[in-house]
């Protein structure tokens, strides 16, 4: 059958993606952007659509054509895209489906999805089930437990910073917060056996694995498996935890974020009975999961690296900014001596010292707001050589100064670079 996958680039989405493939399914995926995704998964045909904009019933009606099944695995865990990727853009979807004869639609929910879970996430959640139940489609609705598997993202990527850290691993609280974690490849099996089995037609699971692990055990699991010898834990005290929370939540892209802390209080743990029950399923064990594939060491770079990455990025904001601070405080000698050196005229040297650190400020909101590290790479590249260059050729002896204020721009520029090659989280 030919079966739609909304949120196909996502982490989850991508395993799904396979598992239709493999079933013998046609498979359209949804994702914000082509770009690589076509090369990466050939056979597959992309449907480039912003979800969160995408609340028009009639412009879904073109891609629906010859769709029996929606698999909707879209989601945020944060932002101000939370309604509509949850709830009105499958409003929209659904109802376009339900003209166009789509018989079937298995939505990935949260097991956090739950009216005593008091964020803004699982209520999102929860309206969307409710926009599906009452959507006229045939509907399957999964509530999976933490979703890991041998790539990661999001909640399994932090289990894996944590878990990597050199001194102490830390602990929110006793650590004792509870789940029951299924792989995405037997997740993403069975997500495409739900889509051609009538039999689980209106019903709610909860997809989860064979065992139930403290988050201790799962830390301890995952530095046992990167090969990082034995964990020490730390507690961190929940104050301290929900303001590194709220910190994330004004970064808008730390590695922590109040919700994230949130559903990992509220717990993950399922009935690992029940849903072996009613699908016949047979997750595996973390252990033997982990043991299945071994870790690489690019399975190490990424764990050492993860909290890495944001570190790296706002030691660079703040490189800027303190060198935007430096030059209209502080730099109207070096200003002037620069436009000597360049034959300009001295009524010049105040504009350009202003406009470079006008221009170092723009330089750090763009590294403070490009998640990607995309456009902030290319600029700050640019903008450091054209730095040392000018500056070079202007004022050829600080290349030898014992201080090596131009020398220090060589290994600056390489931390851009890699910031660069790791700053994009998916």
């Amino acid at each position: 059958m030919q079966v739609m996958i909304l949120g196909a680039a996502g982490f989850i989405g991508r395993h799904i993606l396979t598992a239709l493939r493999d079933a013998g399914h046609e498979a359209v995926a949804v994702v914000r952007r082509v770009g690589h995704l076509e090369a990466a998964f050939p056979g597959v045909r992309f449907v480039a659509v912003d979800l969160a904009g995408a609340t028009d019933a009639a412009a879904w009606r073109a891609h629906l054509a010859g769709v029996a099944c929606i698999v909707n695995a879209a989601g945020v865990l944060r932002g101000p895209d939370m309604e509509a990727v949850h709830v009105a853009m499958p409003r929209a979807v659904y109802a376009a489906a339900r003209d166009a004869g789509v018989a079937r639609v298995v939505l990935l929910s949260a097991i956090s999805a739950r009216e005593e879970v008091a964020t803004d996430y699982a209520r999102a959640k929860l309206a969307g089930e409710a926009v599906l139940r009452a959507s006229g489609l045939g509907w399957t609705i999964l509530r999976p437990s933490l979703v890991y598997g041998d790539g990661s993202y999001g909640g399994t990527s932090l289990l894996r910073g944590m878990a990597g850290l050199p001194l102490a691993v830390p602990l929110p609280g006793a650590g004792d917060q509870r789940f029951t974690p299924i792989h995405v490849d037997d997740l993403a099996r069975d997500v495409a056996r739900l889509c051609a089995d009538d039999r689980f037609a209106a019903r709610t699971l909860e997809p989860v694995g064979p065992e139930t692990i403290d988050l201790r055990g799962l830390l301890r699991a995952y530095r046992g498996w990167l090969g990082f010898g034995a964990a020490r834990f730390v507690s961190i005290p929940m104050p301290v935890m929900r303001l590194l929370g709220r910190i994330g939540d004004l970064a808008g892209d730390g590695p922590i974020a109040s919700n994230s802390l949130a559903q990992l209080v509220a717990g993950n743990a399922g009935d690992s009975a029940a849903y072996a029950r009613e699908t016949g399923s047979a997750p595996r064990r973390l252990n033997d999961a982990l043991a299945a594939r071994p870790a690489e060491v690019q399975d190490r770079w990424h764990a050492r690296l993860f909290f890495l990455a944001p570190t790296i990025r706002a030691a660079l904001a703040l490189l800027w900014l303190a060198s935007a601070w430096l030059g209209l405080a502080h730099g109207g000698e070096a200003a002037r001596a620069l436009a000597a050196s360049l034959g300009l005229p001295a009524g010049l040297a105040d504009p350009l010292r202003i406009g470079a650190s006008l221009a170092d400020i723009a330089v750090a909101a763009l590294v403070l707001l490009d998640r990607k590290a995309r456009w902030s790479t290319v600029v700050q590249i640019g903008l450091i050589l054209g730095y040392t260059i000018v500056i070079g050729l202007a004022l050829p002896r600080l290349w030898l100064d014992p201080l090596g204020p131009l020398l220090k721009n060589l290994p600056i520029l390489l931390l851009v670079a890699v910031h660069g090659a790791i700053g994009d989280k998916r």
